[in-house]
């Protein structure tokens, strides 16, 4: 043969290679780019939050806002965004959804107020969360279900985590002339995949056959309660320390955060079109790869910021040494692109999933033996290492297996929720390794005119958030170790798919 555009698979053949056109390739380069994009905003700001806190004057609560409020944007309105993609087309969602994302960021790297910088951060999380599914049901739609569709789905999932890895780096070089680049550099990129966009992506109908019944399919209350439900919560459990964790505001912060989120529990089970039907989660792998994505996404984020402030409040590192010391976590994950989908054919994806996890909780485990003067080569570099074999392991086999034995017509929900849970669950677990670090005193808090601590302190006052990350990655990985009631129903569908 001289092309294929799928691999198939039979009882004795031999898998063909898979070939695509240069338009293919094209289009898989802008979604691959925009994903990149979008985790690579997340990891690069983090390296600049000591900056961003010393020349604006914010502690650790107002810190963790500018992550939080990009990933509860992103992930509160993720499945509201595959929806309205298929309603209104996709290509015109991803591409106004990028050029928005371009504006936000371009008018955070300018402003010096607080507020509207968190501001920018959450409208750029919204428009992400319309790229995101939009990108993804792109490549659903025009790479051939099986092996082609896979592997132009892994190489999609691995440049997420090669750009959220690699961010460390790029901030560091980023902040090293300014924090205010960590934000900019993300503006030519964007408008330049928005050109190569408009040539690239084919053009798609909306679904305007709907007609009069159209508006029900949003659910936009849905979409609303959960956004309000998680950022009650979030902004709740971070308050909480201040607050005092009896008191009248975080207790009534509480009930009304579990108020809206019940609220949008009843919404989901009355409504035509449900963001999420929730018996889904009965289904194959779905809900223990859900928990798995929390799990890691949740721990590494909360790692990443204890680790920044570690490395730099506390050692007193430049960001571009930072950077340099956790190059190779970023370079495991991103060389790892080539390989996903083999490696997940060979040995299968939750094989992956648990070696993954393991590997993550033992780096944190490791990690927490570092004190004020480690050496880098044998307290920092094994950690770097772990947490790079974990993430470019996990990362992508979580993704896969959240949508296996998943009938087509739901696949969208399924890749929809999994990308909800890991954004969500990761803004919910930093906001509690925040509260628990803000518990234990000012650390943080010093590089803006708090109370000076010396260093065995602030590293003190940081180690519950260090234990935290090591605990949600331990029972992330005894969740996925679990034996499913499904068992023979997803070994089912894996020997129909193969």
């Amino acid at each position: 043969m001289t092309s294929t555009s799928t691999l198939e698979r039979s009882a004795g053949e031999r898998l063909a290679p898979v070939r695509w056109t240069r338009a293919q390739w094209m289009l898989l380069l802008v979604l691959c780019t925009v994903l990149a994009l979008d985790a690579l905003d997340v990891s690069m700001v983090g390296v600049a939050l000591p900056s961003i806190g010393t020349e604006l004057h914010l502690g650790t609560e107002s810190l963790q806002w500018i992550v939080s409020a990009y990933v509860l944007g992103y992930g509160s309105l993720l499945l509201l965004g595959g929806r309205m993609a298929d309603l209104l087309g996709r290509r015109r969602i991803f591409l106004i959804a990028l050029s928005v994302f371009a504006a936000a960021s371009l008018l955070g790297g300018l402003v010096d107020d607080p507020a509207l910088l968190i501001a920018t951060r959450f409208v750029k999380g919204l428009a992400a969360a319309f790229t995101a599914p939009a990108g993804f049901s792109i490549i659903t739609t025009n790479f051939a279900e099986g092996r082609e569709r896979n592997r132009a789905v892994s190489i999609f999932t691995t440049f997420g985590a090669s750009g959220f890895s690699l961010g460390l780096v790029v901030g560091g070089l980023m902040t090293a002339m300014s924090w205010r680049w960590t934000f900019l550099v993300s503006v030519p990129v964007a408008v330049a995949v928005v050109i190569l966009g408009l040539k690239y992506i084919p053009r798609d109908g909306a679904a305007g056959a709907a007609g009069k019944d159209q508006t029900s399919g949003h659910d936009i209350w849905g979409a609303v309660t959960l956004a309000a439900g998680m950022l009650g919560l979030v902004y709740t459990l971070v308050s909480a320390p201040g607050n005092g964790w009896g008191s009248v505001a975080t207790i009534a912060g509480f009930v009304a955060s579990a108020a809206v989120l019940a609220a949008f529990a009843v919404i989901e089970n009355r409504v035509r079109h449900p963001l999420i039907r929730f018996s889904i989660l009965r289904e194959g792998w779905v809900a223990r790869a859900n928990l798995s994505a929390v799990g890691l996404f949740g721990s590494y984020l909360s790692f990443q910021f204890i680790l920044t402030l570690y490395l730099q409040s506390v050692l007193g590192w430049s960001p571009l040494g930072m950077a340099l010391a956790l190059l190779p976590t970023g370079l495991l994950v991103a060389s790892s692109a080539p390989f996903a989908d083999r490696l997940i054919d060979k040995f299968g994806a939750p094989r992956l999933i648990l070696t993954g996890l393991a590997a993550l909780a033992l780096g944190y485990v490791l990690f927490l033996r570092v004190g004020t003067s480690p050496n880098y080569v044998t307290d920092i570099l094994p950690s770097v290492l772990l947490l790079g074999v974990g993430f470019a392991l996990a990362f992508p086999s979580i993704n896969v297996q959240a949508t296996a034995g998943i009938r087509n017509s739901e696949q969208g929900l399924a890749a929809g929720l999994i990308q909800t849970s890991t954004q969500v669950g990761a803004a919910l677990v930093l906001a509690v390794t925040t509260a628990m670090v803000s518990g234990h005193g000012n650390a943080a808090d010093a590089g803006r005119g708090g109370a000076v601590v010396n260093a065995a302190e602030m590293l003190e006052q940081y180690r519950p958030g260090l234990i935290l990350s090591a605990a949600v990655a331990i029972a992330a990985l005894l969740i996925a170790a679990t034996p499913s009631r499904r068992r023979r129903m997803s070994a089912a569908a894996d020997h129909v798919t193969a």
